[in-house]
């Protein structure tokens, strides 16, 4: 085996675990399928000779890869998921993962840390960011993230610190236990909505319940934010269309719902809870985004 092969056979042995790692640090599925094609762009120029785990080699470049995505669209300010709705991860009922999801995509799910997290995580810096998710999430030892950081230990043990510190205040706010409450709690929503019960939507929004909808450039008409009860229920009543499908679906491991439009997936509704009140709804209508989910089979 040559060492191209061998580079390559473990790459894509590794894949499920890679993809995850760019997910969580970039918080975009198309994002992290960028970083995996450059990391082995690298990869097929790199020398290896001497790699004793691969794995951990192939992380490191993952992560500096990621990284360096993550701060250039930082410093473009052209980051979607500042007033836009992030990649989201969607199962069926019932299931780990969409009936013809592939192993990347169950290792995304089976490590999903909810919506309200994946938020948190795109309000740190991207030094906490990667700090926090290589270390409490992939068991990166510190002196390892350091060096991709070009900082001590002990800082980075610092920035780990403080993004926990943000990361389990926003845990403890989400209804990540009762999936079958938040179901609950997500259908009394809609059918008010399509019965225009305004009253019954105050009751199950948030005081400073926050939508965000995000159609992209090809539906930019679809792109709006609204916040407080008043202005999301009165939002929400233009949910009702006689020619949609609401398919209940785990949406990044909580209740949401795929929009089915004619018998396809036309928008992705990611919710967020506070107890039994609706805190978050982010809507994903763009339809290039919509369309490389790969949604169909969990409308079938």
């Amino acid at each position: 085996m040559t060492d191209t092969e061998w580079l390559a056979e473990g790459f894509e042995r590794n894949r499920p675990r890679l993809r995850a790692v760019a997910y969580r640090v970039l918080g975009s599925a198309a994002d992290a399928d960028d970083a995996l094609q450059e990391a082995w762009l690298r990869l097929s120029r790199a020398d290896a000779d001497g790699v004793d785990n691969l794995s951990a080699w192939l992380t490191t470049i993952v992560a500096r890869v990621s990284l360096n995505l993550l701060r250039a669209r930082r410093t473009r300010r052209e980051d979607p998921l500042d007033d836009g709705v992030p990649d989201p991860m969607v199962s069926s009922l019932g299931t780990t993962a969409l009936g013809h999801a592939s192993p990347e995509d169950e290792m995304v799910l089976a490590d999903s840390v909810g919506l309200a997290l994946q938020l948190v995580l795109d309000t740190l810096t991207p030094a906490e960011r990667l700090a926090f998710v290589l270390h409490d999430m992939f068991e990166v030892p510190f002196d390892d993230i350091a060096t991709m950081l070009e900082r001590s230990p002990a800082a980075t043990r610092q920035l780990a610190s403080r993004a926990r510190q943000r990361i389990r205040g926003a845990d403890r706010s989400s209804l990540a236990s009762d999936l079958g409450r938040q179901r609950e709690v997500v259908d009394a929503f809609f059918a008010a909505s399509r019965a225009g019960r305004f009253d019954d939507l105050l009751g199950i929004l948030s005081p400073d319940v926050v939508l965000r909808s995000d159609g992209g450039s090809v539906l930019p008409e679809a792109t709006v934010r609204r916040t407080g009860r008043e202005q999301v229920a009165a939002h929400a009543r233009q949910f009702h269309r006689s020619d949609a499908v609401l398919v209940p679906v785990l949406v990044n491991g909580t209740a949401g719902m795929v929009v089915s439009l004619h018998g396809h997936a036309a928008a992705v509704m990611a919710i967020t809870f506070s107890g039994d009140t609706i805190t978050g709804i982010d809507i994903l209508a763009d339809p290039e985004r919509v369309a490389r989910l790969g949604l169909d089979a969990v409308l079938n």
